[in-house]
């Protein structure tokens, strides 16, 4: 036998078909919302993935001031970055963090699932989060989404 009946499809960067998407992070659990947010970046919910490739979607989240965290995570959970001068470890916890910068909580959550390479860099540019109900992007005409979580 000579010829296939079928041939692995690969993309690439000019056959990939990106859309915008929207998700309302209203009273939803955030590591489940990062976990479904990180799948349609990366594009594994598109029959054409492949691993190497930014294949994945636009992500818009509206309402990240209202996401919600289970247990006692919102006091106790600690998130740690270092300003790069000796003794120069800050923390802060998801309250705190959600005070100042709502938008900083879900980011950080997507980005951790997220591949740690320069792909994984680059498909973080795919994600906008806003505070509110309102975004800029409505000339991409992005489609609502709604997760079962």
């Amino acid at each position: 036998m000579d010829t296939l009946s079928y041939k692995t499809i690969s993309a690439n960067k000019n056959t990939v078909k990106k859309e915008w998407i929207v998700v309302d992070a209203k009273d939803v659990v955030l590591g489940r919302l990062a976990s479904e947010v990180a799948k349609i970046i990366r594009g594994k919910h598109k029959p054409d993935f492949t691993p190497h490739v930014d294949c994945g979607d636009n992500v818009i989240v509206i309402n990240a001031d209202k996401i919600k965290l289970t247990g006692k995570k919102m006091t106790d959970k600690v998130y740690v970055r270092h300003t790069g001068y000796p003794g120069g470890q800050r923390f802060q916890t998801p309250r705190e963090l959600l005070a100042k910068h709502p938008e900083r909580i879900v980011e950080k959550a997507v980005r951790g699932m997220l591949p740690k390479s320069r792909l994984g860099r680059r498909l973080f540019t795919n994600l906008f989060v806003y505070a509110g109900a309102e975004h800029k992007h409505e000339a991409q005409q992005p489609k609502q989404v709604k997760f079962n979580l």
